[in-house]
């Protein structure tokens, strides 16, 4: 008797591993005066909106699937960001665990007369997949990482995952 050749199921495409480079997003637009302080300098509050929409696209784009914010462990802010300039962001996958990941995003501002751009925010952000049809987590696709760069990244995140996760341990101890 024949073997019958048996197709692999569509989810088991998702979880081939992706290189970073799949995941890299940007965004940008310009500082309008809805969104600035009596100052003339963009809302902290806005940046940190902006931030988590640059690093959902990332993570959405790693991990095909929708995604939810489950942590912020850092964001800094390293200049202001002026009214009329161009605020750009760029976000990537650091590092995935089993079904959330750790998205690295930097922002920049863009002086639009000159062309001057300027670092302004760092921060790292964590996400999990969720599966479109349970609304449950789901299992996230191993990352390719090729650079030393991406492999430096890699490890401060698990650094900062094992952080994250002493700190929350530890809040619910006290609680008890």
């Amino acid at each position: 008797m024949a073997k019958r050749k048996t197709k692999a199921p569509a989810s088991a495409n998702l979880l081939k591993p992706k290189p970073i480079s799949a995941s890299r997003s940007e965004m940008a637009e310009v500082v309008l005066p809805a969104t600035t302080n009596p100052l003339g300098k963009l809302l902290g509050g806005h940046v940190m909106h902006l931030v988590d929409i640059a690093a959902a696209m990332a993570a959405s784009r790693h991990s095909n699937s929708y995604v939810v914010t489950a942590s912020v462990d850092y964001i800094d802010f390293r200049n202001p960001i002026s009214i009329g300039e161009i605020v750009i962001l760029k976000s990537q996958v650091n590092r995935v665990f089993h079904t959330s990941m750790e998205i690295g995003v930097k922002v920049f501002s863009e002086n639009a007369l000159t062309g001057e751009r300027k670092h302004t925010t760092t921060a790292y952000v964590t996400f999990v997949a969720i599966d479109a049809v349970t609304k449950q987590p789901r299992t996230v696709a191993p990352l390719i990482l090729k650079t030393a760069e991406e492999k430096r990244r890699w490890r401060e995140a698990g650094a900062r995952r094992k952080a994250r996760l002493a700190l929350r341990y530890k809040k619910r101890k006290a609680k008890d």
